[in-house]
C-alpha cells in the first residue's frame, strides 16, 4: 500500500509535500527523480502552464507510509492508500500514480 496522489493535484501542484517526505518519494509532473523540484522552475518558466494536466506522483515503492505529505497538501489530494483513493472515485490517479514510475497497480 501507498499513499496515493488524486485528481486534486492536477494542474496545482504545490510542492509542500514534496519538501516534508523523509523519503523523497513525491516526483514530477515530468521526472521521475526529480523531487518535484522542476516545478518551480516550470512555473517560473511559464512551461508549467503548457502541461497537459501535471501533477505529482508519489513513488509507491519508495513510501513508506508516514504521513507526512497528506497534512502538507493545501487541496487535500493525498490519500492514505490506494483504497480510500478508488472508494473517492480517484481509481484512475491510483493507475497513473503507478504509470509513472513504470509499475502496475494490481
Amino acid at each position: 500500500m501507498s499513499h496515493i496522489i488524486g485528481r486534486k493535484c492536477v494542474s496545482f501542484c504545490d510542492t509542500g509535500c514534496v519538501k516534508v517526505c523523509p523519503v523523497d518519494c513525491i516526483n514530477g509532473p515530468i521526472k521521475i527523480d526529480g523531487l518535484g523540484m522542476e516545478v518551480e522552475e516550470l512555473k517560473k518558466t511559464g512551461e508549467f502552464y503548457n502541461l497537459d494536466k501535471p501533477q505529482m506522483y508519489i513513488d509507491a515503492d519508495t513510501c513508506i507510509d508516514c504521513g507526512a505529505c497528506i497534512a502538507e497538501c493545501p487541496v487535500d489530494a493525498i490519500y492514505s492508500n490506494e483504497n480510500e483513493a478508488i472508494r473517492e472515485g480517484d481509481e484512475e490517479y491510483v493507475h497513473k500514480n503507478y504509470e509513472f514510475y513504470g509499475l502496475k497497480f494490481n
